[in-house]
């Protein structure tokens, strides 16, 4: 049985502890956005929008800015159950460890790209597969329309 000294024990729980730190931060920074947003379209909802007349422009423009405002809230909200399930991973012993190789996830990759499941390497091979999936594809279809044309 192998063991490990105590020096990369103390490497693994620094490093347990700084993405542990760093995903809480994240979680508490977007969970922060996310009730701003909210806080401000309640503020805007409740300023009497109803009781203004819009034109047609105005109104669609209010529409749209609305739309924008709750793409932006779904978003942040799937970055945070991003982020949840990071957290259950390195709970579990498996964040910050590539699916694809195992292999240990860049610290910067990490910062950068907090619920990142695959190191670069892997995640730009997974990436050239699917170009190269979509290419073969459009391929296809192209020889199939000038068959048939």
């Amino acid at each position: 049985m192998a063991t490990i000294s105590k020096h990369a024990k103390g490497m693994v729980s620094e490093r347990y502890a700084d993405l542990k730190r760093m995903l809480e931060d994240r979680r508490r920074e977007i969970m922060s956005e996310v009730h701003e947003k909210i806080r401000d379209v309640r503020t805007e909802s409740g300023k009497g929008k109803m009781s203004e007349v819009f034109d047609q422009g105005e109104s669609s423009e209010a529409d749209i800015q609305e739309d924008i405002e709750f793409a932006l809230i779904q978003m942040k909200a799937e970055t945070l159950r991003k982020i949840n399930t990071a957290l259950t991973r390195l709970e579990e012993g498996a964040y910050g460890h590539c699916f694809e190789c195992g292999e240990d996830i860049a610290d910067s990759r990490l910062r950068a790209l907090p619920f990142a499941v695959r190191c670069k390497d892997c995640e730009q091979a997974r990436e050239n597969a699917i170009q190269r999936e979509r290419l073969m594809s459009q391929r296809s279809s192209s020889l199939f329309f000038d068959i048939s044309g």
